[in-house]
């Protein structure tokens, strides 16, 4: 009630939306535009003088990426909000992407952030099926529709069209974190191949705006009565069964491998 009493100083008031695992991979950890759409809503219209983004990512889909970040800018200038991100962890490749759709990043001293390239793997399976006796038949309505498949010798017109799609994603990539961090960025042609900084490091080439935690900063910035609204998704109560389940095992294996590629288990 104190909010509202005249001539009384409403206490700050900070939403916190934390936004962990790998981005658009099946998994009980993972994120999307989808699963954090309502959390972000929910943070936005609550009136808070700023919004905290707590990140923990070490990337995945482009789009989903692309998605989530543009709905942060678009419900931070429809609401007027000021919006910080916090770097636990990671902030990598597509962590970094939504990372940088924030007014301002944050980082602690250990933590991992950039990577800013676009990575495509997979495996080639084409002498084991031979050795097992096993025919593949394919049949398509275009010459591109089976581009890459890892049942198939790698083609080399296949490769570069793959290149060049890479190159695109690559570019806006690039493009996003230039328009979002400005002169913020250095001239370090390194920071745009996929390479990573560590904490300090990471500010000195402009990926981040400093060394800080966010409930001490935010005091700082606010006050020490600041009160802190925290959003996070639910987990599911029992675990998925069948064909969910199994894809749910896998999408951890592959987050867990996103993880390790930044030294994290």
């Amino acid at each position: 009630m104190r909010r509202w009493v005249p001539f009384m100083k409403s206490v700050p008031r900070v939403a916190v939306v934390r936004l962990q695992g790998a981005i658009g991979v099946p998994g009980r950890s993972s994120i999307s535009d989808r699963s954090v759409a309502p959390l972000l809503e929910k943070a936005f219209k609550s009136k808070p003088d700023a919004v905290a983004l707590e990140i923990n990512s070490p990337g995945g889909s482009p789009v989903q990426s692309s998605l989530i970040g543009a709905r942060i800018r678009r419900l931070a200038e429809e609401h007027e909000v000021p919006v910080l991100a916090f770097v636990e962890d990671v902030a990598a490749s597509g962590g970094y992407w939504i990372a940088s759709a924030a007014d301002e990043i944050w980082s602690d001293p250990s933590s991992i952030l950039g990577s800013i390239g676009v990575i495509s793997a997979g495996f080639g399976l084409p002498v084991f099926l031979q050795r097992q006796g096993i025919e593949r038949r394919v049949h398509t309505a275009g010459k591109s529709k089976s581009m890459m498949d890892p049942f198939q010798p790698e083609k080399e017109e296949d490769v570069a069209r793959l290149n060049r799609l890479l190159e695109q994603l690559h570019e806006t990539f690039i493009g996003h974190v230039k328009t979002r961090r400005g002169d913020k960025l250095t001239e370090n042609p390194d920071l745009y191949t996929g390479e990573v900084w560590i904490g300090q490091a990471a500010v000195d080439e402009g990926l981040a705006d400093g060394i800080g935690h966010l409930v001490p900063l935010m005091k700082d910035r606010f006050g020490d009565k600041t009160r802190f609204k925290r959003y996070e998704a639910r987990k599911p109560l029992l675990p998925r069964l069948g064909a969910q389940a199994v894809q749910g095992a896998l999408g951890e294996i592959e987050e867990r491998a996103d993880y390790a590629r930044f030294g994290l288990s």
